[in-house]
């Protein structure tokens, strides 16, 4: 946690981690990480509107206009309770969803490290 706030203190590091991140959206680099995911996307429309790329899209838009962690996590928090949590009528389907939106979201994650990585190392740091 430390390390992730030294590096959300430094402007040049967020401006190009948002720059790479933004860069995924428009080239639609991301659209191979539909295929990680056991559901099939007809389109790639369908895929923009999963709830793993909703709350990415939100905390990128958040790292936009705020590098203070507690503010990046009370926007994944909030994004938590309107997808995943108040949709939920049962303990049991609640623990599906949760168990589902954390598996997709760490891979969706690892897309991403790996697409920032490869295509766009200055972003990656």
């Amino acid at each position: 946690l430390q390390t992730l706030r030294a590096l959300l203190k430094n402007t040049t590091t967020v401006t190009l981690l948002l720059s790479g991140l933004r860069g995924l959206f428009h080239e639609q680099s991301l659209h191979v990480t539909a295929n990680l995911f056991e559901d099939k996307f007809r389109t790639l429309k369908m895929w923009r509107k999963t709830i793993q790329f909703k709350c990415l899209k939100n905390l990128v838009s958040s790292l936009a206009s705020s590098t203070d962690i507690r503010n990046l996590l009370s926007c994944f928090s909030s994004d938590l309770q309107t997808f995943v949590i108040k949709p939920r009528k049962s303990k049991e389907a609640l623990k599906r969803q949760a168990s589902d939106f954390m598996l997709k979201w760490n891979l969706l994650l690892t897309s991403v490290g790996k697409i920032l990585a490869i295509n766009r190392t200055d972003s990656f740091g």
